[in-house]
């Protein structure tokens, strides 16, 4: 074994927390020596420590309370105090997952430092270089020194971009996940309950991209097409709505319909039981649409592209941008859906792929 052996894990948002928490635990159940960096991109408590605490995982070893800020200035104080941490750590790998601001910051660090780089969920692509997102994975797929596709279409698309070496297709933690915190979720879960729901009789929005809620027209269009679906179902809407979308329902001065009703950011059990039993999922979300996928809960998708295409393949998500009568329509289709497709991103065996090939390179 070489002297270096330390594996660091460099996250900042709820999705890598749920993604890269089976990678966490089977490092645990190996005796691996692991060091987590949180940026702190996320930083309200329900966005951030309550999933560590929920999920059996311990605190991040590095808390870097980076917060909110540009874009540019997130990304750049991400930067300097990552580097800083990993200096401290001297790790043999660092790993990063998706396509955060703190993922580009990690592979940034990573690429000047004598540290190989393995990016989790590589050779995703929306083809919309609008999104800060697409440019996040293209930079870090491109700076990585293995790649962990978690399909053969990204994996596809790597090679499309000259990357063919040092790519594995492992499936999505994602299913390593879901399959792990699906059972805790209802047992502990009293979510419906709380809402007065029940199972298969409501939707589910999420909606929080910049491109949607930074754009009054656009957001004002998804609310009045999801209100007008619910009405044409008969069901309740229930928005879990994020603190910026939030910010800009005061600033846009948009009414709410009656008919959906806005939540706290929910804790991740909460919205996976949620997720589990709502009849549609109309969201914004590359994550949503994934472990929707998995959990046979139809999706409609309001963007005019996706970096998780396999969903729309199989049938479980359909993209309808932000045209009010295309949500109304689609989401009478998935609501009708008997949810049959075959679940594309794996067999929920990917952390433990991605270790094996990470800790043979230190033997």
């Amino acid at each position: 074994m070489t002297d270096r052996q330390t594996i660091a894990l460099v996250l900042g948002t709820r999705p890598e927390i749920v993604k890269l928490a089976p990678v966490v635990r089977e490092l645990k159940s190996r005796g691996h020596p692991y060091t987590l960096v949180h940026t702190g991109q996320h930083y309200s408590s329900n966005l951030n420590s309550v999933f560590f605490d929920q999920l059996n995982l311990e605190s991040p070893d590095y808390d870097l309370g980076v917060g909110s800020g540009s874009h540019g200035e997130q990304t750049g104080t991400m930067i300097r105090e990552v580097e800083v941490a990993l200096n401290e750590i001297d790790p043999a790998w660092v790993l990063v997952q998706g396509d955060t601001n703190s993922v580009l910051a990690g592979a940034i660090v990573t690429s000047k430092m004598d540290a190989k780089l393995g990016h989790i969920e590589a050779g995703l692509r929306s083809y919309d270089r609008t999104m800060p997102e697409e440019m996040n994975r293209i930079l870090t797929d491109h700076a990585s020194d293995h790649l962990f596709a978690p399909t053969e279409s990204a994996a596809a698309n790597l090679a499309t971009e000259g990357i063919t070496d040092c790519v594995t297709v492992t499936g999505n933690t994602v299913v390593d996940a879901v399959n792990q915190h699906s059972d805790l979720a209802a047992a502990e879960s009293t979510v419906l309950g709380r809402f007065d729901l029940s199972p298969g009789e409501y939707l589910v929005l999420t909606a929080h991209r910049s491109e949607n809620v930074d754009a009054k027209d656009r957001f004002r269009s998804i609310v009045k097409g999801v209100s007008r679906a619910a009405d044409s179902v008969g069901f309740p809407v229930i928005y879990p709505i994020h603190p910026r979308a939030e910010e800009r329902l005061s600033e846009f001065d948009l009414s709410i319909p009656e008919n959906i009703r806005l939540a706290e950011p929910l804790d991740y059990l909460d919205f996976l039981h949620l997720q589990q039993h709502a009849a549609t999922m109309v969201t914004d979300s590359g994550g949503v649409q994934e472990e929707s996928c998995i959990l046979e809960t139809p999706c409609v998708t309001v963007r005019a592209s996706t970096e998780r295409p396999e969903t729309v393949t199989v049938g479980a998500n359909e993209l309808v941008g932000v045209d009010t009568a295309k949500i109304v329509a689609a989401v009478k289709a998935a609501v009708e859906t008997d949810a049959d497709w075959k679940n594309p991103f794996g067999d929920g065996t990917a952390a433990e792929q991605i270790l094996d090939i990470v800790c043979e390179t230190l033997r």
